[in-house]
Parts: structure tokens; sequence; C-alpha cells
């Protein structure tokens, strides 16, 4: 069986993977391995590795990278951490190909340690941009040591091929987020409300708030801006989700506990809902506020507009349900009448696929048997 590794470190990026992961499990000829690391083994952060398990999945190898600092030398020293234990795991392991997803610091350290392995790299969600993150940097550097591309949309593949990589290596398959959509049984309101112990109120908001990583020391600022403009709304259910371990992310988290603990009557918090909590919420959600991409790729499918504060997602593709605003008290306040109060377009094209982009990525993984790891640079100036 060919030997199919696949890294996560996130409990979101986890829930994105969740059905390929099953997909690679459960096909006879194709034996996972899977790696488990960053958040997913932090108190701090839930112990989410825990819930891989409860759905049935062996881990192969936990990975342990995490320091106890969020600052940029605490994450810097934790990369180099991740690449030490990745580069001893691949050897151990010796997969035949690394599935990888996205942009985060330990996904980049097990790029680099896979590139110096000599292990071919299948990534996805590559070719997008977020022009306010660090983020924006390690994708594309992820993506020039990868040798296979799973594009969410066709602009993303056209930007990965203008990179250099081979036409033939790079496919749009569509956002990975979709399949969730397409695949679970979302719940009612009355079993949400019994899973989270709270009653919705006649409003509601979903609010996930990351720290902008190419800015120095704004996050306390940002989101304080960002309460006192909810703290304005009446009869209104806050429901914040807590940030990933990002540079000043401790910042955010802090400030997320004061608030609930100040207003334990509208407002809740979760160190995360879980796929099927979230997806679920967002159905009953008047909008979603904050600077996440599920506000830019998942919340819109369900027809719910997303206030998409400051530059952290600048440069995706976005729809016209997408409320964009900068990070001040005045500016999202203006932002949230317009999304809870606006009539809403009932029907638009969604550019990030069809909900099938774990099949598709199977499909190739299965049907490349051969990969070169002697990458030849394509030039658009001349092709």
């Amino acid at each position: 069986m060919r030997k199919i590794c696949i890294v996560t470190g996130t409990r979101a990026e986890y829930g994105l993977l969740y059905w390929l992961i099953k997909g690679v499990n459960e096909d006879p000829d194709l034996d996972l391995q899977l790696i488990v690391t960053g958040m997913h083994l932090s108190p701090e952060f839930g112990l989410t590795y825990k819930q891989i398990e409860e759905d049935g999945f062996t881990i192969t190898r936990k990975i342990e990278i995490l320091l106890s600092s969020d600052s940029s030398t605490g994450i810097s020293k934790s990369m180099g951490l991740a690449q030490i234990s990745f580069a001893e795991t691949f050897e151990q392991l010796n997969p035949e190909i690394i599935v990888l997803l996205g942009d985060r610091t330990e996904i980049f350290s097990a790029a680099t340690a896979s590139l110096i392995a000599g292990i071919p790299i299948a990534h996805i969600h590559g070719g997008e941009l977020t022009e306010g993150a660090y983020d924006d940097a390690l994708r594309h550097s992820i993506t020039k040591m990868s040798h296979l591309h799973f594009a969410s949309t066709e602009q993303y593949r056209q930007r990965i091929i203008q990179l250099g990589e081979q036409p033939d290596t790079v496919f749009n398959v569509g956002s990975i987020g979709l399949d969730n959509i397409k695949k679970l049984s979302l719940l009612s309101k009355s079993e949400f409300e019994r899973s989270i112990n709270h009653k919705l109120s006649s409003k509601n908001l979903l609010i996930t708030f990351h720290p902008v990583t190419l800015e120095n020391n704004s996050a306390s600022e940002q989101f304080n801006e960002l309460l006192e403009a909810l703290d304005e709304l009446e009869d209104t259910l806050l429901i914040f989700t807590k940030p990933n371990s990002d540079k000043d992310g401790r910042v955010i988290i802090q400030l997320i506990d004061d608030y609930v603990l100040k207003h334990s009557t509208k407002a809740i918090s979760f160190d995360s809902l879980g796929q099927l909590r979230y997806l679920s919420a967002i159905t009953l959600m008047d909008a979603v506020v904050g600077n996440s991409s599920s506000g830019i790729i998942e919340v819109p499918i369900f027809n719910i507009p997303t206030i998409n504060i400051g530059d952290r997602q600048k440069g995706r593709i976005m729809g016209p349900i997408i409320f964009n605003c900068t990070p001040t008290k005045e500016k999202i306040r203006e932002a949230l009448k317009k999304a809870i109060y606006l009539p809403k377009p009932v029907v638009w094209e969604h550019p990030y696929g069809d909900g099938n982009a774990t099949s598709h990525i199977l499909e190739i993984i299965k049907n490349t048997k051969k990969i070169s790891l002697k990458k030849t640079f394509y030039n658009i100036l001349t092709n």
C-alpha cells in the first residue's frame, strides 16, 4: 500500500481535512499516516487530538512543538523545534507523499523537512492571498516546495502557475471546507442550543477574530474596537470562538475571557465549536463577524453575511454578502447595520467549488504514481 502522510496542527484545519483523512483511511490501496501537532496537543487550546481519536482515527505520531509564548521569538523557536521533530518523524515513517493544507508556521516547518528529506508534497489551498498576515509568504513558499497543488478556485490555480509550477501538476478542486457542508447533517436550533447550553436571542452573532500578524501589537487595540461596537447591540447573543496560536493570540483570548465574565448573560465563548457545531451555528446567525477565512469561503454558502474586519483576508475572492470594514468601532458598527438589516441576495455564483474537493484530491493522488522531485520552472512569459 502507498503510505500517505497527512499533517494537522489546528482544530479548524482538522475539520477541513476530516473527509480526506477518512477517505485515505478507508481506501484499501492507501496506508494512512496521521501526524498530529501544534494546538491539538495543548491544554490551553482544548487538547483537540482527543476529538481526532474519538472520530476513530489512529494517530501515527504526536509531535509536540508549542512553546508557552506567542511572541515572534517564541513562534520562531517553535518552528525550529517543529522542523527537527518532523525531520526525525519523516525518516522513521518514510511516507511516499505528504499532504499539507494551508499556510501555518508548523505546516511550513513540515514542508521544509519534507523537501530536505526528498519526500513529495501535495499542498491544498495554495495560490491564495491574505495580505495582512505573514501566512501569505509562508503559503507561497510551501507552493514552491510542493509537487502537487490543489487550488480552491481557477484564479488561485492560475496564480500557482504564475509562481512557476507546471500546469499539469496544478488542479482546481474547489475548497475542501465545502465538503463538510455537503456531507454533514447539521443540528437544528434546539439541538444547537442544547449543545452550547444556552438559548439563542432575537439576534445572534458568531465572532472569530485572529491577530493580523504583519502588524505589531495591534491585536488588543483592534479587538477592543470590535468589543465596543458589539457592546452597543441590544437583544443580541454574542458567540465567540477563540483564535489560533498565532503571534499575539493570547491577548485576544484574555480579552474574550474578560468580556464574557462581565457580560455572561449576552456573551459566551468556546475554545473550539468543532465543524458540526460551527457550521450549524452559521445557519442560525444573523451574521458572522471577524477576520477568519471561513467567513469568506464557507459562510456565504448559507446566504449569511460576513463582516470582515481589517486586512487579514485582503486579497481573497469575495462574494457580495461580505461587508469589509476597517478595525474601528464606527466602521464595524456601520458594517453590522448593513449586514444585519439590508436585504441579502438569494442567488449568486459561489467561486469555491461544489463540495467534492476530497474525491478529486483522492483520485489525483491515487492516479499519480510517480512524482519527480526535480521541478522545471514554468515560465508564463514564454509559454
